[in-house]
């Protein structure tokens, strides 16, 4: 196989700091709404967290759903504000997007990276989403990517991300959307002890579990949230999040998520759904 596009990262101290933002959805127009949120502007409520962090991260993950009908200016739009931050971002592509059109606004044509790695981890990123689909598979090729990347580590400790959920998350409605080959994906990582988590957007939702030892995590949107527990299609009151993850030299991972502080951004509460 040949060689998938790596990042190295250049840690500012011996801890990684990794921020990651998820399910974006920018609209083709600036102020486009999401169930009546204005995406962009609780994009930039979120981003302000990030500029008055306390420490800069080593690397911002943007894992899918970045605009909701996959737009050429939406992609612009998200590129300029996060290039403005100064600082390595990668990006993963959800049910939402156009993977072609990610890879030319935001890679200017190259393909999208595939492994960030510092001296003691790797993240490694997979594309969850089939064409047409909301739901999510990775199929051969992203799982045979996978074993190759996880084979390849060289004692590195890792980080798995992609868009949709590999296990139930308890809302009926989105789990119907979740990995659909997740056994496969099990199958592997169990192969290999390096594996120290998951992480995912999709759910608009925080959430973790374990499962042999691997941590399993889902981060809020930058936008609206969806609410735990539910059978059907249900918004929660949630401010709008991102999460922060501190990795450790000897495998250790720190996370938690932060939200918007004195949220007051409008949402159509009773929505039954979007699109």
């Amino acid at each position: 196989m040949a060689n998938w596009p790596t990042l190295n990262i250049r840690r500012s101290g011996e801890q990684l700091l990794i921020a990651q933002i998820t399910d974006t959805h920018l609209e083709a127009q600036s102020g486009g709404k999401l169930a009546g949120m204005d995406t962009d502007a609780s994009l930039e409520l979120v981003l302000e967290m990030l500029r008055h962090a306390e420490r800069r991260p080593d690397v911002l993950l943007v894992t899918g759903d970045l605009a909701s009908h996959g737009s050429t200016a939406a992609y612009g739009r998200l590129r300029d504000r996060i290039d403005a931050l100064e600082l390595p971002w990668v990006w993963l592509p959800g049910n939402h997007d156009d993977p072609r059109l990610m890879s030319e606004v935001l890679a200017h044509g190259a393909p999208m990276y595939r492994c960030l790695r510092s001296s003691e981890w790797q993240i490694l990123l997979l594309d969850s989403t089939e064409r047409n689909k909301v739901g999510g598979t990775l199929g051969h090729s992203e799982l045979e990517l996978l074993e190759h990347m996880l084979s390849s580590a060289e004692g590195r400790h890792t980080v798995v991300c992609m868009h949709h959920q590999p296990v139930p998350v308890g809302c009926e409605w989105l789990d119907e959307q979740r990995v659909s080959d997740a056994d496969k994906l099990f199958a592997l990582l169990d192969q290999f002890s390096d594996v120290q988590a998951l992480l995912w957007g999709h759910v608009h939702q925080d959430f973790y579990a374990e499962r042999n030892g691997v941590k399993l995590f889902a981060t809020p949107s930058t936008c609206i949230q969806f609410k735990p527990g539910t059978e059907d299609f249900a918004l929660d009151d949630l401010a709008p999040g991102m999460r922060w993850m501190t990795l450790l030299p000897d495998g250790r991972i720190v996370t938690e998520v932060q939200r918007v502080a004195n949220f007051n951004l409008d949402y159509d509460r009773d929505s039954a759904g979007y699109m």
